[in-house]
């Protein structure tokens, strides 16, 4: 009989110390604001960026190779990362657009994406792709917020260089 009794009261004990800590924990200023936030606030984003691009292709060694060579990609096993550029002055982040399945956009290429890589000098990166007999879409464009090129890759993958104009929307003092 001693044994159950204290059996139950173990776990009456057990259950209100369970209990009060983690109410304790949910009452914290930091957890009870964010459990406020999203409850309160449907526009609390889910999604906060781009964390990465994935796609298949024929030979991935080569192609990993090819943006190596002419894109200066510092490649490994899995690919390559870029360094996050943050731009106060201007908007400045990453686009995402989805494209009617009919748009030209990505022409020549029969692929269904068409990745945007920034660059830092569009005018010299042009130079050397052309003496590296990249194949070339179209000229540079320019406009206010940057310069544009499209390129092939071996792969037939539409590429897009955009030099960013970063004195486009900065603000005066």
């Amino acid at each position: 009989m001693k044994k159950t009794i204290f059996l139950v009261l173990a776990l009456a004990l057990s259950f209100g110390l369970g209990f009060f800590f983690s109410n304790m924990i949910a009452d914290k200023p930091d957890n009870k604001a964010k459990t406020e936030k999203e409850s309160k606030n449907p526009d609390v984003k889910k999604v906060s960026g781009i964390g990465g691009i994935f796609f298949k292709c024929k030979d991935p060694e080569k192609l990993k190779e090819w943006y190596k060579t002419h894109l200066g990609f510092n490649t490994n096993q899995y690919g390559t990362r870029f360094e996050w550029v943050e731009c106060p002055d201007i908007n400045e982040g990453i686009q995402w657009s989805p494209f009617p399945e009919t748009a030209n956009y990505f022409a020549p290429s029969n692929k269904e994406f068409m990745i945007n890589y920034r660059v830092d000098n569009l005018d010299y990166l042009v130079a050397q792709l052309k003496k590296g007999g990249v194949e070339f879409v179209d000229s540079t464009e320019t406009y206010e917020y940057g310069k544009f090129v499209h390129i092939m890759d071996i792969e037939g993958n539409k590429i897009e260089l955009y030099e960013p104009n970063y004195d486009f929307g900065k603000k005066e003092d």
